[in-house]
């Protein structure tokens, strides 16, 4: 079998259908409505490209290049006519993420032969837990009237998995990504209480119970592997930051309990503040969305609309 393998390379069935969107064009976007407004329709076609054959595709013909901050990046738990939607786009969004995690961790365990006994077999009980974790979600789908492949795949957390360093893996997929998947988790848990839901609930909590040991294994392997070698422990930093900027487009609830015993130092989720205050705020995308939407609505009603001035 071949070792070190690219991301696209990874197999798939024909209900999947594969997205190459990155988060930097977002997060490099200032806060300013005028200039998000923009830049959305300059690259709307490609926009609409990403989501034709998914379930997104009406919701874009119906609301525009903003779609996204109207709908899937408002917050699972907003009250919103598309609720519904938004919860199946998240759920199916974790679920793909947990399938490239079992990739993440068995290409792992099989990429560093010589790696200690001891790592290898935390990445086997990796692959065991996220191997459970992608029935629970698909499982998760179905209970939302959602089905597999009714949305676009992206593989950047896989792409993560990636780097040919161990210490590098780790600190991006388990304490990075993971961490973030205790943020997700910690978010269905509240909202399937408040919405009643207690087959959501208790999923997320069995889930978020392994998330944690996962980011502990990053926590213990990040200084395990970087002891008395103090600039592959900056690499390992350095690229925990980058890979938490990546992921970090938009406004979240840090799991602030749950990171700090998974390993977590107040330094880092303080640093995590900070990459989480930047680019453009939440109310500033919607404002822009609600332009967007207002904009392409009248060019469907056959209305001349000139460039947008602010």
């Amino acid at each position: 079998m071949k070792r070190f393998l690219p991301h696209e390379e990874l197999a798939r069935d024909r209900r999947f259908k594969r997205s190459s969107s990155r988060n930097e064009l977002f997060r490099s976007l200032p806060d300013d409505v005028p200039t998000i407004v923009r830049v959305l329709e300059e690259i709307a076609p490609k926009l609409r490209a990403r989501v034709e054959g998914t379930a997104l595709e009406p919701v874009f013909d119906d609301l525009g290049p903003g779609f996204m901050f109207l709908t899937t990046a408002a917050g699972a738990a907003s009250s919103t006519e598309r609720t519904p939607l938004q919860l199946r786009a998240q759920l199916h969004g974790i679920f793909v993420g947990e399938l490239q995690a079992l990739e993440a961790a068995s290409r792992t365990l099989f990429d560093f032969p010589d790696a200690p006994w001891e790592f290898k077999m935390n990445m086997a009980r990796q692959c065991w837990d996220e191997a459970r974790h992608v029935q629970i979600f698909e499982k998760l789908i179905e209970h939302v009237d959602g089905r597999i492949g009714e949305f676009p795949e992206n593989t950047f957390l896989y792409e993560t998995a990636c780097a040919e360093d161990p210490v590098l893996r780790v600190a991006g997929v388990n304490r990075c990504l993971e961490g973030l998947a205790c943020d997700a988790f910690r978010s269905l848990i509240e909202y399937g209480k408040a919405q009643g839901d207690d087959v959501m609930a208790q999923a997320a909590d069995f889930v978020l119970a392994d998330e944690l040991t996962h980011v502990r294994f990053g926590s213990d392997w990040v200084k395990e592997f970087t002891k008395d070698d103090p600039e592959r422990a900056q690499r390992a930093k350095d690229f925990q930051v980058e890979t938490d900027t990546r992921f970090s487009f938009g406004t979240r609830d840090i799991a602030r309990e749950e990171r700090l015993e998974a390993g977590f130092t107040e330094e880092e989720l303080a640093q995590l503040d900070e990459i989480l205050a930047q680019g453009p705020q939440r109310r500033t995308l919607v404002e822009a969305a609600n332009i967007l939407k207002d904009r392409h609505q009248a060019r469907a009603r056959g209305e001349a609309v000139g460039p947008f001035a602010g």
